[in-house]
């Protein structure tokens, strides 16, 4: 057991009691339940964190993390996971020592929800009753149909990502274009929204926008890619905005393969010369857009029966150099993709690896009622490290292969990370969500070494931890030294960042929260200098 130590970082503190939401909140954990599916119950804290074990000094700067928050309101429960408030929190390191916050972010939809004690915005399952007077003239089905153009507006509630562009900005994210918010990575709070200065438009696009150097460049000059499904011409705009613009750029085009509407992309994978377009059979519903009601998928249909392809697009030409047919598959997240080259060093293949889901079944498994009441029944739905192999000699169709035995992680695997350094190019290992079965939700840290291909695992019983994020050590040359930070959801109102270190996976230390911390989604890290 590692020695506790009481960390004396000062930060302005406010005891786990205080702060409150405007309206009736419901939630938080009693004792045994665990943390991860209950609401948190104050808007905001800050304060020294406790630490266990020894934290390296070399690790000094900002790991923030974004994540629904708050499921309950008033008298309404969500649910589903990814309806939640955006509740972002982060800790502090600095000279061995660890500071905590949280703050909500403060979108138009938890403002509207928090003032009125219902939900106002169509979230991701489900949206606000039809107005009265649409019910009254129309009747309620046809009103709750036409609440896209009337009464619900789709939600700006940035609920899955965090990132810092290359100019200071910071950025919370989700699909919906509206959503993008400027938070202050110091204060937490809501500095308001991103508006692009273009006119490209867009109701959605990738939740999951990559930020990397210019090539030849310093990180200050790094670069906004993103992917804008076109709904209306079935296709995608493959999109590049400079660090210190609000301007996208358009890049290249793809038109869709599939016969049945454009396929979802949460996130997609770039190398150093290309940006990889994703077509995946899970589609955009154009009904749920429309209409204020969800698709038996929530936001989207299943077509297998379309087909399913990769496109790889030159970042230089905007030129698509390669579209194949893929077997299906269904993934939220990419780990990374890199270029194959031949003897001479001519660029081959594309080879991209996923987290690859067996079915649409994830998204089921999801639901808040679920996650609260099943834990410890072997309900989890199977994933395994997918790699595609892309070529690039106009064949017709690529590979999808698994990576290594699923059984090395538990036949569970999302919420990656890599050494960003490794970012598009060959790399060697993967941190990632894994399983220790029974369980009904990934509850395991795993390193997955891609050469060996073998996974090794972090695991404390009844705990839910969230994405690992992989921090180098200034300096390093080898891929795996570093630590990597996980914040962990716990029983009876616990809550920790982990800290492991990045080449043996094993504890090195954990900064305790003074309350639970509810299961949150993406993370950053922002270096002090």
């Amino acid at each position: 057991m590692l020695a506790p130590l009481r960390n004396s970082l000062t930060a302005r503190a406010t005891t786990p009691e205080t702060g409150r939401f405007g309206g009736s909140v419901r939630g938080g954990a009693a004792d045994g339940e665990v943390s991860a599916w209950k609401s948190i119950r104050r808007e905001r804290w800050e304060g020294a964190l406790e630490l266990e074990g020894t934290l390296p000094h070399w690790l000094d700067g900002t790991y923030l993390r974004n994540g629904p928050g708050v499921w309950d309101l008033g008298g309404h429960g969500f649910r589903h996971l990814f309806d939640g408030y955006a509740t972002l929190v982060r800790v502090a390191f600095r000279d061995g020592r660890a500071a905590g916050a949280h703050r909500q972010v403060e979108s138009d939809a938890y403002r509207a929800a928090r003032a009125h004690g219902r939900v106002r915005h169509r979230e991701f399952s489900e949206a606000p009753e039809p107005c009265a007077l649409l019910s009254r003239l129309l009747g309620r089905r046809l009103a709750g149909r036409l609440a896209f153009l009337c009464c619900a507006p789709i939600t700006d509630n940035a609920n899955t990502g965090v990132l810092a562009l290359g100019d200071g900005r910071v950025l919370c994210t989700s699909e919906a274009v509206s959503s993008w918010t400027l938070v202050d990575p110091d204060t937490l709070s809501t500095v308001g929204k991103f508006r692009y200065g273009d006119r490209l438009g867009g109701l959605v696009h990738s939740a999951h926008p990559v930020v990397v150097p210019r090539s030849g460049s310093s990180e200050s000059e790094s670069e906004l890619w993103t992917l804008v499904p076109d709904l209306l011409r079935r296709g995608y705009l493959v999109v590049r905005m400079e660090a210190g613009t609000d301007e996208r750029a358009v890049v290249g085009r793809v038109r869709c393969r599939g016969r049945s509407g454009v396929g979802w992309v949460h996130s997609f994978p770039v190398t150093e010369h290309y940006v990889v377009v994703p077509e995946m059979p899970l589609k955009y519903s154009a009904r749920s857009i429309f209409r204020a009601e969800p698709t038996p998928l929530y936001r989207f249909d299943w077509r297998p029966e379309g087909g399913s392809y990769m496109h790889v697009v030159c970042k230089a030409s905007g030129n698509t150099v390669a579209s194949v047919e893929v077997p299906p598959f269904v993934t939220f997240h990419y780990i990374n993709a890199y270029e194959e080259r031949d003897a001479d060093g001519r660029t081959t293949a594309v080879v991209v690896d996923c987290c690859e889901h067996e079915d649409t079944s994830i998204l089921d498994s999801l639901r808040l009622d679920s996650l609260r009441s099943l834990a410890g029944h072997d309900v989890l739905p199977d994933a395994r490290v997918g790699r595609f192999r892309i070529p690039l000699d106009g064949s017709p169709a690529g590979e999808l292969e698994e990576a290594l035995d699923p059984e090395e992680h538990g036949r569970a695997m999302d919420m990656c990370s890599i050494n960003p350094a490794y970012r598009g190019k060959p790399y060697r290992y993967a941190y990632a969500c894994g399983a220790r079965r029974p369980c009904n939700f990934p509850n395991t840290l795993t390193k997955v070494d891609l050469v060996e291909r073998k996974a090794t695992a972090w695991h404390e019983k009844g705990m839910v931890p969230s994405e690992p994020l992989f921090v180098a050590r200034p300096g390093a040359t080898r891929e795996d030294d570093g630590v990597v930070i996980s914040l962990v959801s716990g029983k009876g109102g616990s809550g920790y960042a982990v800290v492991l270190d990045g080449t043996t996976f094993q504890e090195v230390a954990r900064a305790k929260f003074p309350y639970g911390l509810p299961f949150g989604l993406h993370g950053c890290w922002i270096p002090r200098t």
